[in-house]
């Protein structure tokens, strides 16, 4: 890292004070247990000052407890998954994230968790079905199923990528591991991993009381356009 000129060491500082916040968010939702989960942000810089937003990331160290995870204790990565600056190994899912950023260049932030009810709907390999106006308005649709695949090399980001390339859900549950969650940067890709979580729940509580009422495809189009381009006080933000 220290090759890089002062504004790229500068947006890694920030990136990495981002990335450690947000790790707190995680077990605050009681989307986590001990040390599972993770959240990396693509570090984005003006190319005048060097690498473009495609070279480099930040995420959580493996097996470190969240009460550990500090700026510092944050780790740098390119998009091959190389560890660049840090003491310790990265995440374990770190394949995963690069792979996710390497072939979708929109994406900013990438969140996975092991969340009880989602996870509970990647066991069962089934999709979380568009019975609610939030699942509209957040998914654009059904919560998609991705591939079984196995931790350790990029299979898991080639199975996010495959099944969320071309679909609205910024989540998806991936057969019999959990959710992962994309977003325009981590904030967005968190709210998502909160938001999936509540709708998984919702969904299976309501199952134990009858029959689901699907939404009609026109009104969960039109509740997605809405949310996307209307609601909220600025657009640029964060839609919560």
């Amino acid at each position: 890292m220290t090759t890089y000129p002062r504004p790229v060491l500068e947006e890694v500082a920030r990136t990495r004070e981002v990335v450690a916040r947000l790790h707190a968010e995680l077990p605050r939702w009681g989307l986590v247990v001990w040390t599972a989960g993770n959240v990396s942000q693509r570090v984005v810089v003006d190319p005048r000052h060097g690498p473009g937003p495609e070279d480099l990331l930040v995420i959580k160290p493996s097996g470190v407890t969240y009460d550990e995870l500090t700026a510092e204790a944050m780790v740098v990565c390119d998009l091959d998954g190389n560890l660049l600056e840090g003491d310790r190994s990265p995440s374990s899912d770190t394949a995963a994230h690069a792979y996710v950023y390497r072939n979708m260049p929109e994406v900013g932030g990438v969140v996975h968790t092991h969340s009880t009810y989602a996870t509970a709907w990647a066991a069962r390999g089934e999709p979380v079905p568009c019975v609610l106006t939030m699942m509209a308005d957040e998914f654009g649709g059904d919560v998609p199923v991705g591939p079984f695949a196995l931790i350790g090399d990029d299979s898991i980001g080639r199975g996010i990528v495959e099944t969320l390339r071309g679909s609205r859900s910024p989540a998806v549950l991936m057969r019999n591991h959990g959710p992962f969650t994309i977003g325009r940067d981590a904030v967005a890709a968190v709210k998502a991993a909160v938001m999936v979580e509540e709708v998984a729940r919702t969904v299976h509580i309501a199952r134990q009381l009858g029959p689901t009422v699907p939404i009609d495809q026109n009104h969960i189009d039109s509740l997605y356009a809405r949310y996307q381009n209307v609601y909220g006080q600025n657009l640029t933000e964060d839609r919560s």
